[in-house]
């Protein structure tokens, strides 16, 4: 339904100018370390993979290096596999699930496969806790060419040159409930829409590309994640965030259409996990390891149905 709140930045039905955004960014606060939760791993990571900058973020005065963490023997003739987190920097089990795969699991692929990981494609967002990047886009809806998007631009231009040869794609991702009390309000604020009101999923779920759905693997990475949490139920209406439920935990969107991180390549398969960290039936350790389960199912699958 359609409420009467009021975003308190800009005027109800008129997006949002330049003087909108700088008001809105004088609110957001440094909330965590970036260089200490997430850069120090990925360095560390290191001795058994290859890692580099593929890029740097630049919101002066600040500058955040952008990491990829690569298989070290790339060869050709193996499976492409790509994993990416912290597209939305808020989403902590995004990021933390991904350096907890590549710290306790990855290891068991090397030879089988060619990884490409990039934990965290969104560090000021990481160290705000916001959805947003310092422009006030989301990142998540910007993975085109040209984009304005600074996170999304960098990753397009590393991930591009492999957009025929990928085989997998998980992107890693939460639903918390801050989505309904700050996100989607100031969405509907910037782009001087009314906001309507929604309900949050409890539990996991994932969201399929509807331009190659694979439904298929996406149960298979629901069966596997189901043994760490609960799978998110439908709402009375058959739905999950708005969006029907073709499967199991399962909803679909056009990837590409929509600018998302999992459309930048044609991999045969590929998916967006979705984890509820508010939930009271969940933790936050149960939240990573939903989504390093959800990375290994997604990595056997495409294996062994290459």
């Amino acid at each position: 339904m359609t409420t009467s709140a009021f975003y308190p930045i800009g005027t109800p039905g008129t997006p949002w100018g330049a003087a909108e955004v700088a008001a809105w960014l004088s609110r957001q606060s440094r909330q965590r370390s970036y260089a200490d939760e997430v850069q120090s791993r990925i360095e560390s990571l290191g001795t058994d993979f290859d890692v580099a900058e593929y890029g740097r973020l630049e919101y002066a005065p600040e500058s955040f290096p952008l990491y990829v963490v690569k298989s070290r023997h790339w060869n050709d003739a193996l499976p492409v596999m790509l994993l990416t987190g912290g597209v939305h920097g808020y989403e902590t089990s995004g990021v933390h699930g991904a350096l907890q795969f590549l710290e306790r699991d990855a290891a068991r692929y090397a030879g089988r496969i060619n990884l490409l990981a990039v934990p965290c494609v969104s560090p000021w967002g990481y160290e705000r806790i916001h959805r947003w990047n310092a422009d006030a886009l989301d990142p998540n809806r910007n993975f085109r060419a040209g984009s304005p998007a600074q996170e999304s631009a960098a990753l397009w231009r590393l991930l591009s040159p492999l957009r025929d040869v990928a085989r997998m794609h998980i992107d890693l991702h939460e639903t918390t409930d801050t989505d309904e009390s700050e996100y989607r309000p100031a969405l509907a604020a910037r782009d001087g829409q009314p906001f309507e009101a929604g309900t949050i999923p409890d539990g996991f779920y994932l969201c399929a590309d509807s331009v190659r759905p694979e439904p298929a693997f996406q149960q298979a990475v629901i069966a596997e994640v189901a043994k760490v949490t609960h799978i998110a139920p439908a709402d009375p209406d058959g739905t999950i965030i708005g969006s029907p439920v073709v499967a199991h935990g399962v909803i679909e969107y056009d990837c590409r259409k929509l600018g998302l991180c999992a459309g930048i390549t044609n991999a045969h398969y590929r998916t967006t996990t979705e984890v509820y960290p508010d939930s009271p039936r969940a933790t936050p350790a149960q939240c990573n390891d939903a989504q390093a389960a959800a990375v290994r199912a997604a990595i056997d699958y495409a294996l062994a149905h290459g």
